[in-house]
């Protein structure tokens, strides 16, 4: 735990985007592999990349990584995310995002098991942690599924 005025040096912070896609009031998740959060369920989505816009990272990783093509709709709000096994540390800015084609695959199998179209009542777990953060802030993902 670091006190007020105190430094870490040779740490950098990351920032990650987590994209939240609904398709007939049900959330896109995939279970982690081989990368932090190993095993978890989590959001599609990557790191900002320098000199990239939020909305522009949210298209490029949603493609990459399940091949849908999506628009984006709204950002939603953010995580401070200290993953302490893995000596990480990211800022995760979370946008909605809606699909325009595409068809759901894995295009990344070594770093996803498989995604799933999950009940927002009943999610999987355990939950990735920048997801985990978001629900304990009271975001409500019940009022975007009756959106979207």
């Amino acid at each position: 735990m670091m006190f007020k005025g105190e430094r870490m040096e040779n740490k950098n912070v990351r920032v990650g985007v987590g994209v939240v896609i609904f398709k007939e009031g049900k959330v896109l998740l995939g279970k982690r592999k081989n990368a932090h959060g190993e095993g978890s369920w989590s959001f599609p989505g990557g790191h900002l990349e320098y000199g990239e816009q939020v909305e522009d990272c949210a298209i490029r990783e949603v493609m990459e990584e399940t091949g849908l093509e999506v628009k984006f709709v709204k950002r939603l709000d953010f995580t401070n995310d200290i993953f302490e096994k893995e000596d990480k540390h990211y800022i995760t800015l979370f946008v909605l995002a809606k699909i325009v084609g595409g068809k759901l695959e894995n295009k990344e199998p070594h770093k996803l098991e498989r995604w799933e179209w999950c009940d927002i009542d009943n999610l999987p777990s355990p939950l990735f942690l920048a997801i985990e953060h978001l629900i304990k802030q009271g975001f409500d993902f019940k009022e975007l599924r009756d959106e979207y």
